[in-house]
Parts: structure tokens; C-alpha cells; sequence
């Protein structure tokens, strides 16, 4: 406490001499430029004594500061003792600490490597399946909000996390950010000659399966020219510029390759229980959820051949590892402990149960990086876990759109698609009426595909259809019912803000119905702009099916049940895959929230015939559905055709790789008659299935449809959007979308 108050003193002695210091040196040369301005110049003999003086004066400035930083390195480290004078268990770490032994925290104030503001950063994460790339976001979200340094993440993952992760930062378009693939499914059997099996040969226990060995492969998977990377698990949570960290390699050295913080648990100890029989380590162990790797000296040490050869030493006693990578990085270090450089704790404070990690801060302050290293994830046990679970959670809820700033001061190379939209968005007319329309179509949204876990197998079934729709949060109540009236793959794209997109997941967990069913793919698209973009939307389920044909609906609407299979025997019958066609699935509704669903058409038509059944929109826009010819329908036994008629919008069953949805059309109007034209365009037939039909249910009125009800402003540019679609596809097919301009003026 003594050392504590004296380090005080000095360092409020040296803080108002600095400030003394500095007030003369303002008042000095002030008085120097206020002469220069008032009286006549000085004589030229007396300049450079003046100068002198002016740098004598700041060279002790200068020094006078550099005292008072180190001053506040060593008041900081006294508060950190205890009041018996104790260190604080890990609170730093030094070049001379005796492996595995007791060692004094304190330090001389050593000289840290300072990071350019503008030196790239590497990250490298291994990351595999639906769970891990959604973790990964949080992790990712935490570096870049204290970020102030280029980053470069090199991703090692399976097929799944990489269609994920690629689209989600394709989309984020994050300033100053490089992202990298390596395929971890060539490091697993090993593709190079002479074709030796990589990690595929190590049995292990561990929850993370065979990816959980893949931070054993770095010096190889990553480039070669590739000199240090920090490595972390997906369930990190960063409270701190990871720049903080990249320093501390400044540290390493001459024969350190590894830094690693100890293992708060006692694992490694082997007294957790009779007969438990850990892998071989360095006292307590290390955790690797953390790891700082010097790949070119570890290359020139022979990583591949050090980690392989005392994995199979072990391993013919141990018969396979517990804690994956973790086990045989230990193994090594305690084989050669030299190698390693022991971070201080707080660079990873381990969450799980009967850990020492409440030994690693004193203050909220002390926290580098959270690590969440139990399988109960946030339900550990823990003293602070409520403010360990808040500060994850802000970065789990906090929208990644305001991540997108610019590193000032720091020179980038935009991507090509971040100059065609930067140049698109600069083309734009502030005082074009429509402009707000026109800029939500230039609008960069993010898109997590596959939030949640998808395990659907399209087989060979030339047949086979998936339900394809979109929504927004106050339409989830839709989904068990589809769930339940569809037993078909479905693709659906969410629009949601990063909140809303866990409340989700949260809903989705929790329903016995939505958890049963693999073969839902969620697609999140997160929010930004004023308009509601369903076409970008539909969009994003259409392209991301992967059945021969779609079934192009709204999520207001329930398919009749056994549409699916009836969908299926269709395209056989009327043999699809042999000519350009849209199945017509009939629409109806009902005003009554709670419905009867009919089991058959008879049902239907007897319900239509008292009046609990409409066909749908007749009251309020008959021509968006007439040319179905309902009287037809109620007859029918075969398919029939039906010609295209101005404002047609029907549901219907097409080909996957029919024309995309035109994303100029946002919020309400038009989105689906323009698509309907454009398949007319390309001359596809439109039948009516005769025995098929879908009952849109009731709801309250979206925003969109309100502003185009009570906006004139708003229908005023729908039309201008029409008019320029009109144009644009008379220039795509020429003559024959004449017809449809034709069509419209004589309405």
C-alpha cells in the first residue's frame, strides 16, 4: 500500500511539472510570434540561440512525459498487488519465468513492441458446420468494434461454414478486412504426396470432433509466406483491440514460437477424480483457445514432423486425446518447454466450471478476452458470468451495419463491388423524388445463409420441390403451421435485425415442431434502409435451393395438405423437365383467424359456396388473380392453360434457374407481376393445376402497403419504376415485350 501511495506522488509531481513545462514552452513561443508580428525581425545573430532554447525546452518535455508514462505503468502494477504485497496470479509475464514454477508478476516496465496503426493484423480460426459459423460472427464482431489495424482472417473450414462465412463477408463488405478459405477437409486425410492421413488418424473425445485438431496443421494450411498469426476459438469474446495482443510478439524470444496463457482449470493436474489420467504438461497446462504462432520459426523448427511424432508417442499410451489440438500442443511444450511464452491470463479467461479465472482481473478493466470454454457455454458457473454473459450478449444483439466505418488514416483498396456501388450510389440524384426507392435497391444487405442447422440431401429425383418464401419477424407465427401442412424441403429468407435474428433463433430451439425439421433452411438478411426488400428476399430462398423445381410463395399462405407430393406427381405427369412451363397453384383466403383447413376441393368448394372461403383478392384486386378463371377451376380434372393478362400474380411451380425477381420493386406493388411478365417474356406456359390450392390467412396490414395506401408520393414512383421496367424489357426481348407496354396503356 506504502509503494502504492509514493508511485502516486510521483506521478502527480511529474504531471504538474509536465504541465508547467508546457505552459512555458506555449507562452515562449508565443512570445516569439508575437514579436515576429509587432516588432521588427530579430537580429539574425540571435536566431539560433532561440532555436536552442526551443529545443532544449521540448527534448525535456519529452523526457518529463516518458517519465510520467512509465510512473503510470508502475502505479498501475502496485494497485494490481494486494494489500499484503502479493501478485495478482498471472497478471503478466516475462521472458525469464521458470516453466511451470512459482514467478513474480511484477516487471520492470519492459519496452512493448508498438503495432502501426495501419499494419495487417492475421487471424486465423478453425470453423465447421451451422453452430460454429454462427459463433463465429459474435467473435468477429467483438474484434472488429475495438479494432483500429487492418485485418486479414484466414478461415480453415468445412464446405458448410465456407458458403456461410464467404457470402456473410462477401455481403458485410467490412472496410479494411481480408478473409481467406482453406478447405479443412483436404488438411483431415492430407492431399499432398504421399497422401499421409493429416489429423484423421488421432482418435479424440472431444465435443469439437476432428476439426478440434486442426490448429495442429497451421504452418502448412497457411501461406507460406505467412510469418505469425494469432489463432482462437469460435467461442471467444474479445474486450480489447486485438492489436493489444498482436504487440505482444514483440516479447517472443530467440526461441519462443508459442504463446499461450495457462490453464485455469486443473485438468492437466490429474485430481479431478480416481484414475483420471490427463496428457502430459507443463504444471497446469495450457489452453488453446488463445494462441499466438510464429510460423516461420516454427517451419524451421519442423512443427509437422515435432507435434506427429510425440502424438504417436502418447497416443500408443493414451489411445486418444481429450481435449483435441490441446493435448498435443501440451505434450510438446512439456517435451520442450522452452518454446513456449506464457500470456498473461487475462488474454483468456476460461469460463468453465472450478476454474481459477476470477484470479485472472481484479477490475472490469483487467479483461482482454473472455473465453467460453465450457460445453454449458453460458450457463457456466461463475462469480461474474451475469457480466460475462451481458458483454457477449451486447456484441451477439449489436448490428454489424455500424461496423462497416473506415480506419482513419488507413489507406484500403476497395473491392470491385464495393467501386461499382460506391460509383452507382454517387450517380444517384438526391432530388430525384424517387430517390429513396432507388437508393434501397443500391442497398448492401448482409446475409447469413443457413443460420440454423440444414441437413437436407437433394436426392436424384428429378422431380423433387421446395417451398420457397420470405418474412420478417411479425410472421414467425407462420412457420409451425407451414411446417406442418409441408413435408418438403423449404428455403426461407428472414428479414431481421441482428436482435431479432436471436430472438428467432431462441423461437425456432424452443418449437417442437421447427427443431424436428432439417430440411428448413433459415436465410437471414439483416435490416437496413426504410423499405421492406422482398424481392432481394425471394431472391436470396431462390438461389439457395437445391431441388430441380421451386414452389414460389408468400408465408401468409398454407398449402393444401399433401401439395407437396401432389406437386411432385404433377411434374412427372406433365413431363416438366421436357419443356418450359409454370404450374399455376390456385389462391383463396379466409377473413376468419381460426379456419377449418379443408382436406380435399370438395371441401373447398363447399366451403367457398358458404361464404367462410373467398378466391383470393377478388374484393380488393380481382385482376391480380382472375386470369386463373376460378369457374374453370371448380370443374376441372386435367391441367388447363391460361394466357397472360396485365397485374397476373399468381403462385406459382417453376424450374430453379428461372429468372430472378427484379429488385428495383421494394415494399409494396408489383413485386410479383413483374416476374410473372418476365416468365412470360421467355414463353413459359402457365397451368392451372386442377386439384391444388393454398388459403392465405389473415393478418394485420404491413407498413409498405399502409405507406402505399396514404402515400401519392409512393405510387407516384411505383409507377416511374414500371414505366423504366417496361423499358428495360423491351430492350432484353425486343418485340414481343411490346405487348405488354401495349397491355398497360389500355387499361
Amino acid at each position: 500500500m506504502l509503494r502504492s501511495w509514493r508511485v502516486k506522488l510521483k506521478l502527480l509531481l511529474a504531471t504538474v511539472t509536465l504541465a508547467v513545462l508546457l505552459s512555458w514552452l506555449y507562452l515562449f513561443v508565443g512570445s516569439l510570434e508575437y514579436g515576429r508580428f509587432l516588432l521588427l525581425p530579430p537580429c539574425l545573430g540571435e536566431q539560433p540561440s532561440r532555436d536552442v532554447e526551443r529545443e532544449a525546452l521540448a527534448s525535456r518535455v519529452r523526457r518529463v512525459e516518458e517519465e510520467n508514462q512509465q510512473l503510470r505503468l508502475q502505479l498501475s502494477q502496485a494497485q494490481a498487488e494486494g494489500s499484503d504485497g502479493s501478485p495478482q496470479w498471472g497478471a503478466s509475464a516475462e521472458d525469464g519465468d521458470p516453466p511451470g514454477g512459482e514467478r513474480s508478476n511484477r516487471t520492470a516496465c519492459p519496452k512493448q513492441r508498438t503495432v502501426h496503426k495501419c499494419e495487417l493484423l492475421h487471424v486465423a480460426i478453425v470453423c465447421a458446420g451451422h453452430n460454429a459459423s454462427r459463433d463465429v460472427v459474435t467473435l468477429v464482431k467483438s474484434i472488429l468494434f475495438h479494432r483500429k489495424n487492418p485485418l486479414h482472417f484466414h478461415f480453415i473450414t468445412d464446405s458448410v461454414a465456407h458458403q456461410i462465412l464467404q457470402m456473410l463477408f462477401q455481403s458485410w463488405m467490412v472496410p479494411s478486412v481480408h478473409v481467406s478459405f482453406y478447405n479443412a477437409d483436404d488438411l483431415k486425410a492430407g492431399t499432398c504426396p504421399p497422401f499421409a492421413p493429416e489429423v484423421s488418424w488421432i482418435p479424440n473425445k472431444h465435443y469439437s470432433g476432428i476439426y478440434g485438431l486442426m490448429k495442429l496443421t497451421l504452418t502448412k494450411a497457411l501461406p507460406s509466406n505467412l510469418s505469425k498469426v494469432i489463432v482462437l476459438d469460435t467461442d471467444i469474446t474479445f474486450a480489447t483491440d486485438i492489436a493489444e495482443l498482436w504487440a505482444v510478439f514483440g516479447k517472443f524470444s530467440d526461441k519462443q514460437v508459442i504463446g499461450l496463457v495457462e490453464n485455469q482449470s486443473d485438468w492437466y493436474l490429474g485430481n479431478l477424480w480416481k484414475n483420471h489420467k490427463p496428457w502430459p504438461a507443463l504444471g497446469r497446462g495450457f489452453n488453446t483457445g488463445v494462441i499466438l504462432l510464429l510460423l516461420d520459426r516454427l517451419r524451421r523448427l519442423g512443427w509437422e514432423q515435432m507435434w506427429r511424432l510425440t502424438a504417436e508417442r502418447e497416443l500408443m499410451s493414451m489411445l486418444s486425446t481429450s481435449l483435441a489440438d490441446q493435448d498435443i500442443f501440451n505434450a510438446v511444450i512439456k517435451q520442450d518447454p522452452a518454446l513456449v511464452y506464457r500470456l498473461p491470463c487475462f488474454w483468456n479467461v476460461q469460463l468453465s466450471d472450478h476454474t481459477r479465472s476470477e484470479q485472472c482481473y481484479t477490475e472490469v478493466s483487467d479483461l482482454k478476452v473472455i473465453h467460453w470454454n465450457s460445453p454449458k457455454k453460458l450457463r457456466v458457473k461463475n462469480k461474474h458470468v451475469e457480466f460475462f454473459r451481458n458483454l457477449y450478449l451486447t456484441f451477439l444483439e449489436y448490428d454489424g451495419n455500424l461496423l462497416r466505418r473506415e480506419l482513419f488514416g488507413c489507406a484500403s483498396l476497395p473491392s470491385p463491388p464495393s467501386n461499382q456501388l460506391q460509383q452507382a450510389l454517387e450517380e444517384l440524384d438526391e432530388d430525384d423524388p424517387c430517390y429513396d426507392f432507388r437508393r434501397q435497391h443500391l442497398t448492401q444487405h448482409r446475409v447469413h445463409l443457413f443460420f440454423l442447422q440444414y441437413e437436407f440431401l437433394a436426392l436424384p429425383n428429378p422431380t423433387d420441390v421446395t417451398l420457397v418464401a420470405q418474412l420478417s419477424m411479425d410472421r414467425l407465427q407462420m412457420l409451425e403451421a407451414i411446417c406442418k401442412h409441408w413435408a418438403g424441403p423449404i428455403s426461407l429468407a428472414l428479414y431481421m435485425s441482428d436482435a431479432e435474428a436471436q430472438q428467432f433463433l431462441r423461437y425456432a430451439q424452443a418449437s417442437e415442431v421447427l427443431s424436428a425439421r432439417r430440411n428448413v433452411a433459415y436465410h437471414i438478411v439483416y435490416k437496413e434502409g426504410q423499405f421492406y426488400p422482398i424481392n432481394l428476399l425471394r431472391n436470396v430462398a431462390l438461389a439457395n435451393t437445391q431441388t430441380p423445381y421451386v414452389f414460389l410463395t408468400d408465408i401468409d399462405f398454407l398449402p393444401m395438405y399433401g401439395l407437396y407430393d401432389y406437386l411432385r406427381n404433377s411434374i412427372q405427369q406433365l413431363e416438366l423437365p421436357q419443356r418450359k412451363a409454370a404450374l399455376i397453384v390456385p389462391a383463396f383466403e379466409t377473413l376468419h383467424y381460426r379456419l377449418t383447413f379443408p382436406k380435399s376441393k370438395a371441401e373447398l368448394l363447399s366451403m367457398l359456396d358458404m361464404g367462410s372461403l373467398y378466391t383470393f383478392r377478388y374484393h380488393v384486386w380481382p385482376k391480380g388473380h382472375a386470369p386463373t378463371d376460378y369457374a374453370k377451376w371448380r370443374t376441372a380434372t386435367v391441367p388447363y392453360r391460361v394466357a397472360w393478362q396485365p397485374d397476373f400474380e399468381p403462385y406459382v411451380v417453376v424450374r430453379r434457374d428461372c429468372p430472378k425477381y427484379d429488385q428495383r420493386f421494394v415494399g409494396f406493388g408489383w413485386n410479383k407481376v413483374s416476374h410473372i411478365m418476365e416468365l412470360d417474356a421467355q414463353e413459359y406456359e402457365l397451368l392451372v393445376l386442377p386439384n391444388a390450392f393454398m388459403i392465405h390467412m389473415p393478418h394485420a396490414p404491413s407498413f409498405d402497403i399502409s405507406k402505399f395506401r396514404l402515400s401519392a408520393g409512393y405510387r407516384g414512383c411505383l409507377q416511374t419504376l414500371r414505366e423504366e421496367f417496361h423499358q428495360d424489357l423491351s430492350r432484353r426481348y425486343g418485340a414481343a415485350a411490346l405487348k405488354y407496354l401495349t397491355a398497360e396503356r389500355s387499361l
